[in-house]
């Protein structure tokens, strides 16, 4: 994790470097550069994030489907897990395949938490509202929180069911779990988990659209 810590130091101060030839303003940037970092990483897990969408996207679809077997195998646990996996195949989804870019997520939000507590150049820069990337935000924090929250949705099962109703539960949990752990970190990595949600909620809109229209075809 030091390594990868490391890496992103001299990777952010790559990118800032570049912007302040063009934007010789710290107040301006500090947070661009912070925008540019966020996008290039999105860039770069991409495919497995697109991966996992579709994932998520056909899952919920087959929903129903779900509901009926377990509804008609309630006495035989065994024969229902053989249809679902049956199902899952049909359709090609894997029930587990939107859990690695999660996975890949956490150390990078990791190894910035680590750059930005030792970035001192940040200290007293202010970037649009925000008053002091080194400090927190309450704006942010909440922005954070309703992020997060409407990414999840965006992603639920539709209906009423019991896996529906679980979801929604944890993900009111979670948006409340990002407020209050946004509430005590610096601004700037606030920021990027901010923009990181808005870039995943327009790529969940874009790919929902896109597999509307192809399943309408």
């Amino acid at each position: 994790m030091r390594y990868l810590s490391n890496a992103f130091v001299q990777f952010f101060n790559f990118i800032h470097q570049g912007v302040m030839s063009l934007i010789p303003n710290q107040n301006i940037s500090y947070g661009i550069t912070i925008i540019l970092v966020t996008v290039i990483i999105r860039l770069i897990i991409l495919p497995l994030n697109l991966k996992q969408m579709k994932s998520s996207i056909i899952m919920n679809e087959v929903q129903p489907e779900l509901q009926k077997i377990q509804n008609k195998y309630k006495n035989d646990p065994q024969k229902a897990q053989e249809k679902m996996m049956k199902l899952y195949k049909e359709n090609g989804v894997n029930p587990l395949g939107g859990c690695l870019p999660m996975l890949i997520q956490w150390p990078i939000f990791i190894a910035l938490y680590y750059v930005f507590n030792n970035l001192q150049g940040i200290n007293g820069v202010h970037f649009l509202w925000i008053q002091d990337l080194a400090k927190r935000d309450i704006i942010l924090a909440l922005l954070s929180g309703i992020t997060t929250y409407y990414s999840g949705i965006l992603m639920m099962p539709a209906g009423d069911s019991a896996q529906a109703k679980n979801t929604t539960t944890m993900n009111i949990a979670m948006s409340g779990f990002m407020v209050f752990i946004s509430w005590s970190l610096k601004s700037a990595l606030v920021l990027y988990w901010v923009v990181n949600n808005l870039i995943q909620i327009a790529q969940t809109l874009v790919i929902k659209r896109f597999s509307g229209n192809k399943n309408h075809q």
